[in-house]
């Protein structure tokens, strides 16, 4: 099997990670194409043996850090400037550890810092996180039992769930009630509707980050259309529910309502 089979499969989820740590689709599908070009000019990058998807992280992080990148808010939005004093060391850790199911030691190979310092660097983002985000939510799932258990981590983690849908006209109505600052949508809907139409629709009337949730997330990873940039795959840890939200409410500017 060629190096290019071999690393094939893991491609959608680096894609998920590297659109959630980059904040766009875009800018995340050009680092992950760009992590694969400095791979075909230098195989090497890429040992192979058992840990090939910690190898293919390990090089998009180099080139990501390369790159240095922050990004630069008004010191006046309070939100971002908050989640500004995680560091992007910790940023990343969490992103790793909750996102994309990697452990402590593997982490560690990845970012090239010592295991040891992985769970304070871990802690001190959760810590941060929790204590400065508090949003209103939206969440659009079909499922009763899945809406319901989206709703125990949301408002566990500070948040205020300000209406749930299952169909699309439900979400719109629910819009129209209350606007969220943050959506968490599934794909599929209860009435055959979209959770992509729906987003849609509430992105017509005004800006807002939106999570998008599936079991299927392969298809909505393939870098070859316009896809969702933060994507949580089910079934779903709480920590990749606070991962995600953080870094949808981190690149996305507050919102200013009339």
């Amino acid at each position: 099997m060629s190096l290019a089979d071999k690393l094939r499969p893991h491609l959608p989820s680096l894609r998920r990670y590297a659109r959630a740590v980059s904040g766009s689709q875009n800018s995340g599908d050009s680092f992950v194409n760009a992590t694969l070009e400095a791979i075909i000019a230098d195989p090497g990058t890429i040992a192979g043996g058992e840990n090939l998807r910690v190898q293919l992280y390990r090089a998009f992080c180099k080139i990501w850090e390369s790159a240095n990148l922050e990004v630069e808010r008004d010191e006046g939005d309070t939100v971002q400037h908050h989640l500004r004093r995680i560091p992007p060391i910790s940023r990343q850790i969490l992103l790793l550890t909750s996102l994309e199911g990697f452990s402590t030691e593997e982490v560690a190979e990845i970012l090239d810092v010592g295991a040891n310092s992985i769970n304070g660097l871990l802690e001190d983002a959760i810590l941060e996180i929790d204590n400065e985000l508090r949003s209103d939510v939206l969440i659009i799932e079909d499922e009763a039992l899945i809406s319901m258990e989206l709703e125990q981590i949301v408002t566990g983690l500070g948040h205020k769930v300000c209406g749930t849908a299952t169909t699309h006209k439900g979400a719109l109505a629910a819009v129209a009630k209350s606007k969220p600052n943050l959506v968490l949508a599934d794909i599929q809907l209860a009435d055959g509707s979209s959770g992509i139409d729906a987003v849609k629709d509430i992105l017509s009337q005004f800006t807002v980050p939106v999570i998008f949730i599936t079991a299927f997330p392969e298809r909505l990873l393939t870098g070859e259309r316009p896809e969702p940039t933060f994507l949580i795959t089910k079934p779903f840890q709480p920590n990749a529910i606070r991962a995600a939200i953080s870094q949808a409410l981190f690149f996305t500017p507050a919102r200013q309502d009339a």
